[in-house]
């Protein structure tokens, strides 16, 4: 399907947290939240299509030394490079060839740069994101087909050599999940009990908000906690939380996340150790799937760490997320000792099915060894960011996946009431109307429904005005931390 991004435009939406999300060195309590829409031809036909991400602090980049308003001039400066970039691609024989082109040239511009690829690459994701997007609207077919049918033009082998005459369709599951499981965050400053709730914490907005709460209104069964990288204290709250696990679940998921906060393997190893000698642990650690991105992305992946992990006999199954930077991570995680990646449209939708599909040839190749591709959150939400993640999610049959957007933030409550009104009457096996009065994920069983998304073309039915949000040239980062206008439920 040959394609031409002809114009590209951003809006923001402030998006302020209902309590704070604490994760490695970042808080979140606000963030802008972008819709871009583009207007593309896709085989001389015009439509209009849509992208939306969070901008979330400390991420993408984590310099300790820079504020967020220098970290946010960063995002947005890469953002708006692709989409100046997209549009000076001209036509391209199909969404993938347009997302390898975009990706080429907003790599070398990045060189003149200090941007690493994690972060040039985010501007990249957007415009391929909306550029999937419209091909399933100008076809009138939902992702799952799209992809499927060689309508993308999607090709893994351009990524991983080794997929050369594999037919990568059959490698992916025949049709997409219709439930997926909610993988629930527990960030580092999130309550436990109703103990951990100090006077004035409390948060009287209809949601759960302690760990105990959640799982009680949500049925949770799969959980991802984040580790401080600090011994004790880690050992301390895993210790409170396994105690909550084992008497209010049944069988539950377990997954750790490191954020990048041991500085060493070394120093990750003896923290591991620790936890696996205490037999207050015991539990929680039988229920580990993996440990995600225990190390920094500068350290994760290099020569040294590549040795000592390999030597690490009965390391615990180790991803890398932040590490995934560049086209080609993944296949190097899996040389040097890792079992896999974390898929995130952040990251890139094309790049995931790749990896997808790199994951599942080695599983066939040698069915011994463990190979995981998960799905991470990155406080995503709807009706468009989260919808479209989903659609990945469930097209490479990744059967439970971190959600924390629902959780961080009220809903879908700063956005307009009719376009709230609209994604639950587009989705409403995903979304509900609260009964304060404002849509919601709907977590039943501890699952997601997402045969509406799936349905959909790229994730999202909801048709929708973007001119109630705030053009990005007048949009200011102050506006962050200035009290919420009055709005709707």
């Amino acid at each position: 399907m040959a394609c031409r991004m002809l114009s590209a435009s951003v809006r923001v939406v402030n998006a302020r947290t209902r309590l704070p999300f604490r994760f490695g060195m970042g808080v979140l309590t606000a963030q802008p939240h972008l819709l871009i829409e583009v207007q593309a031809e896709f085989d001389g036909e015009r439509v209009r299509a849509v992208a939306a991400e969070g901008l979330v602090p400390k991420w993408f980049t984590k310099y300790a030394e820079t504020s967020y308003a220098e970290d946010l001039a960063a995002l947005l400066e890469v953002i708006r490079k692709a989409l100046e970039l997209g549009m000076a691609l001209g036509e391209q024989a199909s969404p993938f060839e347009f997302w390898q082109e975009l990706y080429a040239r907003q790599g070398e511009w990045a060189e003149g740069t200090e941007h690493p690829p994690l972060l040039w690459n985010l501007g990249v994701t957007l415009a391929e994101r909306a550029m999937i997007d419209g091909a399933c609207r100008a076809a009138g077919v939902p992702f799952g087909w799209a992809l499927r049918s060689g309508m993308l033009g999607v090709r893994p082998a351009a990524l991983h050599p080794e997929l050369e005459g594999v037919a990568w369709e059959a490698l992916l599951p025949e049709a997409p999940l219709r439930e997926v499981v909610l993988r629930h965050t527990v960030g580092l400053a999130d309550p436990l009990t109703e103990a951990d709730v100090g006077p004035g914490e409390r948060v009287l907005d209809g949601l759960p908000q302690t760990l105990d709460e959640c799982i009680e209104a949500y049925g949770l069964t799969h959980f991802k906690l984040k580790l401080a990288g600090d011994g004790q204290a880690d050992l301390e709250r895993l210790r409170s939380i396994s105690r909550i696990l084992e008497g209010r679940v049944v069988a539950p998921v377990v997954t750790l996340d490191g954020n990048e906060q041991y500085p060493d393997l070394a120093t990750f190893a003896s923290a591991w150790e620790d936890v696996r000698g205490d037999p207050d642990l015991d539990f929680l650690r039988s229920q580990v799937l993996f440990v995600e991105q225990p190390l920094p992305r500068d350290v994760a992946l290099n020569d040294s760490t590549a040795r000592d992990l390999l030597a690490w006999a009965d390391r615990p199954p180790m991803i890398i997320d932040e590490s995934d930077g560049e086209i080609h991570s993944a296949r190097l995680a899996l040389e040097v000792g890792y079992v896999g990646t974390s898929h995130k449209n952040c990251k890139g939708v094309f790049k995931s099915v790749a990896n997808a599909c790199l994951l599942a040839h080695r599983r066939r190749s040698a069915p011994e060894t463990t190979s995981i591709l998960s799905s991470e959150d990155l406080t995503t939400i709807g009706p468009v960011a989260l919808l479209q993640d989903l659609a990945v999610v469930a097209n490479l049959g990744i059967t439970h996946s971190e959600r924390n957007g629902h959780h961080y933030f009220r809903g879908l409550s700063m956005f307009p009431a009719e376009l709230q009104e609209a994604t639950v009457r587009a989705h409403p096996d995903l979304y509900h109307m609260h009964s304060e009065g404002f849509a919601t994920l709907r977590v039943e069983a501890g699952c997601l429904q997402v045969g509406s998304v799936v349905d959909a073309g790229f994730g999202s039915a909801v048709a929708f005005d973007a001119a109630f949000a705030v053009p990005l040239d007048e949009w200011t980062p102050d506006s962050l931390t200035q009290p919420d206008p009055e709005s709707s439920p």
